[in-house]
């Protein structure tokens, strides 16, 4: 689907105003996690005010990300976004590694993971979507690791397969789309906290029954919530722990950098992009507390804890509504799911197609087509991500021989969590870095507090980081390979990048 010389030609246009871009902000960040993480989080800090705490702390992260990063995106309205900022702050290696990460795990993988999300649910209505219906019996890649295509995945690369396409009809299409699903999971996100909070209350439940601030008393234990982690520790074993407890609501509220990925294609970037990440940022954050809330006025601490595949928010449900609760809120799901697919599938691609500008990427990434979008870029994506649904991790039980699978995508998110992070602390640094650097440049709009927003990012950032590292060394190691795994790439494309330059100016 190479697009033809006169498609290449074709630039991308500035169609997107502050509602789609502040959609694409939420739309990207509401996915199926606030629904299920928050299980999790209970098991790792065990009491309803640590709970509330952990997300609280992940949305003061995601708030002053957002805050810092408007004043780069402001500056630097082009497509690939953060890839850019990277790229001029740090260097052009750097913003490659950002992208090679964002194409190898961080994009696609979580298009590919979402996708199957919204299969998983829609086997709710549909009881033959499962990833127990085996369309081809599995293929081993030795003891670990299996090649598998079922029922669940079929629907998984489907979707994918049609969002892309969807999306290389042109930029209006997808953002309509994205718009319409955005407000549908909203409402919906909100029905969940309206039913859980007015009509959900009940005197079992954690909010009035467990003990707010000190976990011991609810039965929590150091060793429970970190195995190996020294309990003499005290107070600094449990902040770790804490900070573990960060990463399910963090990478709930991700993906709010992308909208600045479409920077080329917005109206009056100077004033959207700051307005859409801020709005939507600090109204995604707000919902998830408030769903939060809802979840500890109906539930008991334990049902939260245990609650049925993690699923929190059809536990809260079910609990107010009965059976219908659980097909209401699989319903929700859907929409959610698919509404973040489609935003993500939208944005990505313009960090390809950036990238390939720049001789970094194939070439016919930084084409577009006569619908002006990148249809080559979303097309490689969609290659990928649905790639990436196929490989299954394969667990044997050494008593009884049963043989579990997990996505293996699920295993290399998990690996690059902590390079995210750091992705996203250097788009924050970016601000200080070029205030340094481009002092005379036209900022639009400028960091509020500066310069301790950025600094306070960055210190909890760092904290977090250090955290990961520490109690999964060989998690976060493995990410860091991951990332780095570019720089090889990375010099092949530039040299090649810079012959094509020098064949081109001879």
């Amino acid at each position: 689907m190479t697009p033809s010389d006169k498609e290449a030609a074709s630039p991308l246009e500035r169609g997107l105003g502050p509602f789609d871009a502040t959609m694409i902000v939420m739309g990207s960040m509401i996915g199926s996690g606030i629904f299920i993480v928050s299980a999790d989080v209970a098991r790792l800090v065990g009491s309803p005010g640590w709970l509330l705490a952990a997300w609280g702390l992940a949305g003061l992260l995601t708030v002053t990300g957002a805050i810092c990063s408007a004043e780069v995106a402001a500056m630097m309205p082009k497509a690939g976004g953060q890839y850019v900022f990277l790229r001029t702050a740090f260097g052009p290696s750097v913003g490659f590694l950002f992208g090679w990460s964002t194409f190898l795990v961080v994009g696609t993988g979580t298009i590919a993971a979402v996708a199957v999300a919204f299969a998983k649910f829609l086997g709710v209505f549909l009881p033959s979507i499962s990833a127990s219906n085996h369309l081809i019996e599995p293929i081993r890649l030795g003891s670990s690791y299996a090649l598998t295509f079922t029922s669940q995945q079929a629907v998984a690369v489907a979707l994918i397969v049609f969002l892309s396409v969807v999306n290389t009809r042109g930029l209006r299409t997808g953002s309509r789309i994205q718009n319409v699903f955005t407000f549908a999971k909203t409402a919906a996100l909100i029905g969940l906290i309206v039913v859980g909070i007015a009509f959900g209350r009940s005197a079992a439940a954690a909010w009035w029954t467990s003990d707010w601030w000190n976990p011991a008393a609810n039965g929590w234990t150091v060793d429970q919530a970190q195995p190996g982690l020294p309990g003499f520790l005290g107070g600094i074993a449990f902040a770790l722990v804490l900070g573990k407890a960060l990463i399910g609501p963090l990478f709930s509220q991700t993906a709010w950098n992308t909208v600045t990925f479409t920077g080329g294609e917005i109206r009056d970037p100077g004033r959207t992009l700051p307005l859409a990440l801020v709005v939507g940022c600090t109204t995604v954050v707000g919902l998830y507390m408030l769903a939060n809330v809802a979840y500890l006025v109906t539930l008991p601490l334990d049902a939260i804890r245990t609650a049925d595949q993690d699923r929190v928010g059809t536990a809260t449900m079910t609990a107010v509504l009965g059976e219908a609760g659980t097909w209401i809120m699989a319903g929700c799901i859907l929409v959610s799911t698919f509404g973040c697919v489609n935003g993500l599938v939208l944005a990505c691609a313009r960090v390809y197609y950036a990238m390939a500008g720049d001789g970094l990427f194939f070439s016919a990434a930084g084409k577009t087509n006569r619908n002006h979008v990148p249809a080559a870029a979303i097309i490689m994506q969609c290659v990928w991500a649905c790639l990436l649904a196929l490989p299954v991790t394969v667990k044997t039980d050494p008593a009884t021989q049963a043989v579990a699978f997990g996505n293996l995508y699920g295993q290399l998110l998990d690996y690059i969590i902590p390079v995210d992070l750091l992705f996203y602390t250097l788009m924050v640094a970016a601000v200080f870095v070029l205030r340094r650097r481009l002092p005379d440049a036209e900022r639009p709009y400028k960091t509020l507090g500066y310069p301790v927003t950025p600094a306070l990012y960055i210190a909890l950032a760092a904290l977090l980081i250090l955290d990961f590292i520490y109690l999964s060394p060989e998690v976060s190691g493995i990410g860091f390979l991951i990332a780095l795994s570019g720089l090889p790439v990375y010099a092949v494309w530039s040299r090649l990048g810079a012959r094509g330059r020098s064949a081109t100016s001879g």
